[in-house]
Parts: structure tokens; sequence; C-alpha cells
């Protein structure tokens, strides 16, 4: 009977091990150093975005959602500490905001008060370009000039935000010289 537990402990272990391994860490799909996966979305006020028309420029992508605490928590920080600190600068930050419709999204970015543009991702296939389906939400890829991921935060802690934030910091202003 223990032999029997042992087993089927061991087993859900492993198959954990496995899953855990599949999705990377936090659920990501990518890691620092790989190409960004292409995409193309619909932002809020109709334009599309083309995440390869973004070559030369550093690009956040803010993965979101209008019923996540964690992001609205985040959403300042990035307003204040990215956005308007690099204003005219060569960068790009875009929210991809996951499984929600237009009106629902157009009512989350006036309620943050954000100026960054919010992408819409009817049905997470962005997302899941990221990260397992199945993890959360918040999330951030840093994507240098080039396409290739220099960053990767998952949820909100201040510290791993004021990382990132110098990390992006330096990207622009290597591009500037």
């Amino acid at each position: 009977m223990y032999q029997k537990f042992l087993l089927i402990l061991f087993s859900i272990g492993f198959i954990f091990s496995a899953q855990s391994q599949e999705s990377g860490i936090n659920g990501f799909l990518v890691r620092i150093g790989d190409e960004a996966p292409h995409f193309t979305a619909k932002l809020t006020d109709g334009k599309i975005f083309n995440l390869k028309e973004q070559r030369g420029k550093i690009v956040m992508l803010q993965f979101t959602a209008s019923w996540c605490g964690v992001c609205r928590r985040e959403m300042p920080y990035i307003e204040k500490d990215i956005v308007q600190k690099l204003k005219g600068k060569k960068i790009y930050v875009v929210g991809i905001d996951r499984d929600e419709p237009l009106d629902v999204v157009l009512d989350y970015q006036k309620q943050m008060k954000i100026s960054y543009p919010l992408a819409l991702d009817p049905q997470a296939n962005i997302f899941g370009l990221y990260a397992d389906l199945l993890s959360g939400v918040t999330r951030n890829v840093v994507i240098d000039e080039n396409g290739k991921i220099i960053y990767l935060s998952r949820l909100f802690d201040i510290d791993e935000f004021n990382e990132m934030a110098k990390v992006i910091c330096k990207a622009v202003e290597r591009l500037q010289e």
C-alpha cells in the first residue's frame, strides 16, 4: 500500500515537472534571447499594430485584462516610469488585452488613465504565442530593436519592475547614441 502511494505521488510529481518544463518559467513559452513571435493586432483606435514594423525600437508588451487587479496596480507605474519618462524616444509600449470586447477595453483604458495603446486579443491567440494559456495574464515582454526578447516579468513586484525599467532605459539610451 505504501509503495503504491509513493508510486502515485512520484507520478504526479513527474507529470507536473514535465508540464512546468514545457511551459517554461512562470508559464512563459519564450525565453530571453529568443526572437519574439510575430503578430498583428487591432488597437482600440482601429489601427493595426504590427510587431515587425516596430524593428529599430524597443517594444514593451504588457499582457493585461480589465478584471486583473495586479495589472491595474502595475499600469500607473508603466505610464509614469516608462511611457512618460521615455516619451519621444525609440520605444513603443502596448498593452495586449486578453479575451475582452472593444467596449470593455475602451472603458478599462479610460479608467486607468493611460496614454499607451491597448490591443485586442479576443481569443488569447497573441497571449498563447508567449505564454501557456492556462497561466496568469499579468506579464511583460521587452523586445529589443532587432526583435529579440531582452526581459520577461510575471506579476508585479516593485523591485522587479524597477529592474525592468532600468533594462528598458539602457536599451533606449543605446539607440539614441
